[in-house]
């Protein structure tokens, strides 16, 4: 039993499809010396319980790191790569930026990108398409985004397009992973797949061993986003599913960790002033907000216990810093002269009780922002 191409989940049940005597390849065909040891195959179509992708449960034919197509493009598609390419660059703003095409083949799609004001590259693994491609001019080199750690030359790129490729890769994840890894922050990219599900073209002989994965717009948007992208747009029409995706940025925690270092300066200087006027300090709050300001300061903070109200939490103590956890009772055996509220939401509130409860002396502070102030 194979496992699911997308998410590794085990392929379960009776497959959607069964083929027998199918053909066992698409291209690279016999010849009159070979015709006479061809055998067909059967095949077996089966969906992902988890991720929903339909897939063919087989091994990939030999050459899926291969652009194979039919010598030129057609005028329809000639038209429609430049109303891809026109609408890519002026709405994602890649004039004079680097495009580079996955699985170029001889580099007729590519002809046409290099008209535009962009930089245009292309990789291809069948060194013979290579060939041809660099002999118009194209540039183009052998590779193949193999592995998620692949490096590409002249990358990082700013975009990328990849037509009616993906279906054919048994490690669909190692090579996007690879694409992402090799694109610019905030990159883009255009991916198209056929599209066999529509009433125009579902039918049994669109499936075969060299297309191994039967995208709908959720099992693709599942892929993407689990190697890196998020998808921006979405085209299906009869026979393609086309996407716009982008690389995802990763969240920017530079204020976080700035506000961190503000804050605990600005504890550091109150713990400073307090202990230089003999004033002891306890906290108002067994959170988890007090157990991290805690742990930030180390020595710089020592209150002598934290207050809380919750019976649950008194006579434990808080993690990591090991402070003592007592009821607001304690207060009156063991005085201090100052009280960190540290509950945001209700510091206000917890500052009016505690003057009212252990009188109008005792000093109260909060954090509001990145600073301590007195309430």
């Amino acid at each position: 039993m194979h496992k699911c191409l997308t998410c590794g989940a085990e392929l379960k049940g009776e497959p959607l499809l069964l083929l027998k005597n199918a053909p066992g390849y698409a291209q690279h065909l016999p010849d009159a010396e070979e015709v006479g040891s061809d055998k067909g195959i059967d095949l077996e179509l089966r969906q992902c319980d988890l991720c929903g992708l339909i897939q063919m449960d087989c091994e990939p034919v030999d050459y899926y790191r291969d652009v194979i197509r039919a010598s030129g493009i057609s005028e329809m598609i000639r038209q429609l790569r430049m109303e891809q390419y026109s609408y890519l660059i002026k709405n994602y703003d890649l004039e004079g930026k680097s495009i580079i095409e996955i699985g170029c083949g001889q580099g007729d799609s590519l002809e046409l990108l290099q008209g535009f004001p962009v930089n245009a590259y292309g990789i291809e693994h069948d060194p013979q398409m290579v060939e041809t491609a660099q002999e118009k001019g194209l540039n183009v080199w052998r590779a193949f985004p193999e592995t998620a750690d692949t490096e590409l030359e002249n990358a990082p790129f700013d975009a990328f397009v990849m037509f009616n490729f993906l279906e054919h890769q048994p490690k669909p994840n190692e090579m996007l992973s690879c694409i992402c890894n090799n694109l610019s922050d905030r990159g883009v990219g255009l991916i198209t797949v056929p599209y066999v599900f529509s009433k125009y073209s579902f039918v049994f002989h669109e499936f075969m061993r060299d297309h191994l994965s039967y995208y709908t717009g959720d099992s693709l948007r599942v892929l993407l986003e689990r190697n890196g992208f998020e998808v921006l747009e979405q085209k299906m029409d009869e026979e393609t599913l086309a996407v716009i995706v982008r690389k995802r940025q990763r969240a920017d925690f530079s204020p976080i960790r700035e506000s961190r270092a503000a804050i605990r300066s600005s504890i550091g200087n109150f713990c400073e002033k307090c202990k230089a006027q003999g004033k002891r300090i306890a906290m108002w709050g067994a959170s988890h907000q007090a157990f991290s300001v805690l742990s930030v300061m180390g020595s710089e903070l020592e209150p002598a216990y934290i207050l809380d109200s919750a019976a649950f939490k008194q006579g434990k103590y808080s993690p990591a810093s090991h402070v003592p956890i007592v009821s607001p009772e304690h207060f009156f055996e063991d005085p201090v002269s100052c009280i960190l509220i540290v509950s945001p939401d209700y510091a206000e509130e917890i500052a009016k009780n505690a003057k009212v409860r252990f009188g109008e002396e005792i000093e109260t502070y909060t954090m509001r922002g990145n600073e301590v102030i007195s309430l």
